[in-house]
């Protein structure tokens, strides 16, 4: 099975604007493994790294030092084995559903191969008779479906999700907390996604690393042995909570996470 990822004490400083102040540290040596065809949430506090260590792996941004592998092979710059989600659906705001999905494919030359590919996906979302809607006639929740599409029609082996529901309404959040689970089983690949949401990061993941604050490390990692569908109201699940949510607050930042009472 492919979409192993190895992170080995990765360091990610930025450089000051102002040269009499010192670089700002992110990445203080993170080490994972992220097995193949698991599903893996980054959680911690605001600023602390989260996003950036996604970006890294995604090669949209270097390492000051350390390395990261993706089945072996050395991440340096993106590819077409890992899609991105992002919290906004950054969908193209002149192209129809179906074309905002194919863009990837046109990108690469492969449109023409691969173009029952674009159908096959807007069914997989949900979005079958939505296909020559512009972003603008689409709800949040649909636009997020659509962004989905576009990172999953190239059969990558690695799905990032950088907060996908953040800005999405509570009941449309939880019904894609489970679409998003259903792809994931359906396409047996490995999904790394970043949450501020304990209560999402429990219900979707086989693992939760709990980031540290600023400079972030792994401060530790929950493996989450629940049965799947999962319901949060059962005792286990609420175990799993606090622990996560003591763990948080070693850093005194519990505020800024959410999760529901």
């Amino acid at each position: 099975m492919v979409g192993e990822i190895k992170i080995n004490n990765v360091y990610k400083s930025f450089k000051s604007l102002d040269p009499s102040k010192e670089d700002t540290l992110a990445l203080n040596g993170v080490d994972l493994k992220i097995e193949p065809g698991s599903f893996v949430s980054l959680i911690g506090p605001s600023g602390c790294g989260k996003s950036t260590l996604l970006r890294i792996i995604g090669g949209l941004d270097k390492a000051t030092s350390g390395e990261l592998f993706l089945d072996g092979n050395k991440i340096i710059k993106p590819g077409s084995d890992r899609g991105f989600a992002f919290q906004g659906s950054n969908l193209f705001p002149w192209l129809t559903v179906e074309k905002n999905i194919a863009f990837g494919l046109k990108a690469r030359h492969i449109y023409k191969k691969e173009k029952e590919e674009v159908q096959k996906f807007v069914d997989l979302v949900g979005l079958k008779g939505f296909e020559k809607s512009y972003p603008h006639q689409l709800s949040g929740g649909m636009q997020q479906r659509a962004s989905l599409a576009r990172a999953l029609v190239g059969h990558p082996s690695v799905l990032l999700l950088d907060e996908p529901l953040g800005a999405l309404d509570a009941f449309t959040r939880m019904t894609l907390q489970d679409e998003i689970l259903k792809i994931w089983k359906q396409n047996n690949m490995t999904m790394l996604m970043v949450t501020h949401d304990v209560d999402e990061a429990i219900y979707m993941s086989d693992k939760v690393v709990v980031m540290s604050s600023r400079p972030s490390k792994v401060e530790e990692i929950i493996d989450i042995d629940l049965p799947r569908p999962r319901a949060r109201s059962q005792d286990t699940f609420q175990q799993y909570r606090t622990r996560i949510l003591d763990v948080l607050n070693l850093g005194g930042k519990i505020e800024e996470v959410e999760y529901y009472l």
